[in-house]
Formats: structure tokens, sequence, C-alpha cells
């Protein structure tokens, strides 16, 4: 249990020390972003799946 939280923690500081907080904030929202887009465009193209079903 120790060593998971180390594990965890260390590469977590040592890429807080390496970023300035501006990029890192800025590398988190285009993350999130690209996730957002993809999760929109899967739940569009699964709308259009079940309606194209349902016509036949």
């Amino acid at each position: 249990m120790k060593n998971s939280t180390l594990t965890l923690f260390i590469p977590t500081l040592c890429y807080a020390l390496l970023l300035s907080s501006c990029s890192a904030i800025a590398g988190i929202f285009k993350a999130g972003m690209g996730f957002g887009i993809f999760i929109v465009v899967a739940v569009i193209a699964l709308i259009i799946f079940f309606i194209s079903r349902a016509g036949k």
C-alpha cells in the first residue's frame, strides 16, 4: 500500500516541478477537450445507429 502511494506521488511531484502551473493546466484542459469531443462524437454515432435500427 505504501509503495503504490509513493509510486504515484513521485511522478506527480516531478511533473509539477518540471512544468509551470500554466502549462500543466493547459495540458489538462487540452486532454479534457479531446476526450469531450470523442465522447460527443460517440454519442452522436450511437444515436444515429439506434435511429437507423429503429427505421428497419
